[in-house]
């Protein structure tokens, strides 16, 4: 199965979310994602076979105590894009209260799922929640000036655990369901 490591945005978040994608709506080119499912990946694993499934629980669950993170408070807000706005990629909200927290959860996974054979990340953490992916670059331009001219508030929400999830591809985009929850 398709498996990342990820904190759910709370549906009280999901209006506002929707709300700064409504902000692109015009921008031809992005693939929107589905605000009801809207999370910040902590650790994306990739295919991981059921039998290992049991390992890769053990090893978030040693990494979460290890981190040293108890639930605390983050705030999503603010726009940003992969790789950068001359090749755009992926649009995305910030997350600002609570990176340090969610930067210190990604890299004490990161150490014990790398122990285990994962591939670690080739580039810095950056916690965000995905908005859009850009599949060619007709609306650039749009994306571009929403990006550099707005940074919408959309909300803060209490963390209080980290989930084991698995994503399947379906007509309507990927589904995520929560395989294992592990409290901070």
């Amino acid at each position: 199965m398709r498996c990342f490591l990820a904190v759910d945005l709370p549906d009280s978040l999901a209006a506002g979310v929707a709300a700064v994608q409504d902000r692109l709506s015009d921008a031809d080119g992005l693939r929107f994602t589905d605000p009801e499912q809207a999370h910040v990946t902590v650790k994306f694993l990739g295919e991981v076979s059921s039998d290992r499934v049991a390992e890769v629980e053990d090893a978030v669950e040693s990494a979460v105590e290890a981190a040293g993170v108890g639930p605390f408070d983050a705030s999503v807000g603010g726009l940003g894009v992969f790789p950068s706005l001359d090749y755009i990629r992926v649009v995305w909200l910030g997350v600002d209260d609570g990176a340090a927290e969610l930067t210190r959860l990604h890299e004490a996974i990161e150490h014990e799922t790398a122990a285990l054979g994962f591939d670690p990340e080739d580039h810095n953490f950056t916690p965000h929640a995905t908005l859009a992916r850009m599949d060619d670059a007709r609306g650039k331009d749009l994306v571009r000036r929403v990006v550099e001219g707005e940074s919408p508030t959309i909300g803060s929400f209490r963390v209080r655990e980290v989930r084991l999830k698995k994503s399947e591809l379906g007509p309507d985009g990927p589904e995520y369901e929560t395989v294992t929850r592990f409290s901070l």
